[in-house]
């Protein structure tokens, strides 16, 4: 198969090195040549400046992985080629190419995974589980809290120049740190409304929000509080789940899911394996992206998924705006 990687950031050689660990070695870029990253290690592949060109190649899928804001401004052409779409989160900063994207999905039969890593947790899977089996009963709350300190993220980078801190690139804590926005609709349900307070309230030499803090009331009647910052030190990210019979917790730190059950009256802890690493999440994201382009799978997180968690992203930044509560 041949893949075409638009942009060439942190995300981009992470796909591009999974790529290549899996053993595919089509490979061609699309590239603006202003990542701050060194590109020698792509040296031998065949880069393009214009996504016309590059299309030109006839690649089977194209990988959208350049700032959030051009996203569809690469994968509106590679659905009408018909390729095949892994493109990252959100899948815009905005919802006005959306039907034009949708439409062309639909008219040429591209297949399409949003890239939502979060979903091959396999703490996350696990809790999932637990949750669809009633473990902890009828799902009462969820409070998950992401918190990072910016300019620890991409050492090698002006933090002040990266995409995450520039609101034309589709930056700002809300839409960068979106990853709960679809991993508590994937875990507690759909999301009835939404309000969200956001703002600067650190001090870095931003220009967008840094901090968020969002309430949610989901279909099922559950309540739902979601932290985001860019200031926190050290990072933080934790999901605690309260049901009527009981609590699911889960903490990035340590890895740790824990499991609280009533009748049982005591916790239950599991532990990552010993050579979990993050890039497990994405290197099983990419073999599942191969399954779908060679139809042996259906993408586990949709076009429709990454439009609802576009959608309720948009809705925070909406409320915050307007003090209001957001209806879904």
């Amino acid at each position: 198969m041949k893949f075409l990687i638009a942009g060439f950031g942190s995300i981009g050689r992470r796909h591009f090195r999974n790529l290549i660990s899996l053993g595919e070695k089509d490979i061609l870029f699309l590239r603006s040549n202003q990542s701050n990253l060194p590109d020698e290690e792509i040296a031998a592949y065949p880069v393009y400046t214009d996504i016309e060109s590059a299309l030109a190649q006839t690649p089977d899928a194209v990988i959208v992985s350049n700032p959030s804001s051009l996203h569809l401004d690469i994968a509106i052409p590679a659905a009408e080629s018909g390729c095949d779409i892994l493109i990252e989160k959100p899948l815009s900063n905005n919802r006005k190419k959306m039907p034009q994207f949708v439409e062309s999905v639909r008219e040429n039969g591209s297949k399409v995974l949003v890239g939502f890593q979060f979903r091959y947790h396999p703490a996350f899977i696990r809790i999932r589980e637990l949750l669809a089996d009633g473990i902890i009963g009828r799902i009462l709350s969820v409070r998950a809290q992401w918190g990072e300190y910016l300019p620890d993220w991409h050492p090698w980078e002006d933090y002040r120049k990266s995409y995450s801190a520039q609101d034309s690139l589709g930056g700002g804590v809300i839409l960068t740190l979106c990853h709960p926005f679809d991993y508590l609709r994937w875990l507690i349900g759909e999301v009835e409304g939404l309000w969200a307070f956001s703002g600067k309230l650190g001090d870095l030499d931003l220009h967008v929000e840094d901090t968020a803090e969002i309430g949610i009331i989901f279909s099922n009647g559950a309540f739902g509080s979601l932290h985001l910052s860019y200031n926190q030190k050290p990072p933080t990210h934790r999901v605690e789940i309260v049901g009527t019979a009981g609590t699911i917790t889960w903490d990035d730190n340590s890895g740790v899911t824990s499991l609280y059950q009533s009748a049982v009256g005591d916790w239950q802890k599991t532990s990552p394996s010993a050579d979990f690493v993050r890039n497990d999440l994405f290197q099983a994201q990419m073999r599942h992206f191969l399954a779908v382009i060679q139809g042996e799978s259906i993408p586990a997180c949709t076009l429709e998924d990454g439009i609802k968690a576009l959608d309720l992203a948009l809705a925070a930044k909406q409320s915050a705006a307007s003090g209001r509560l957001i209806h879904l």
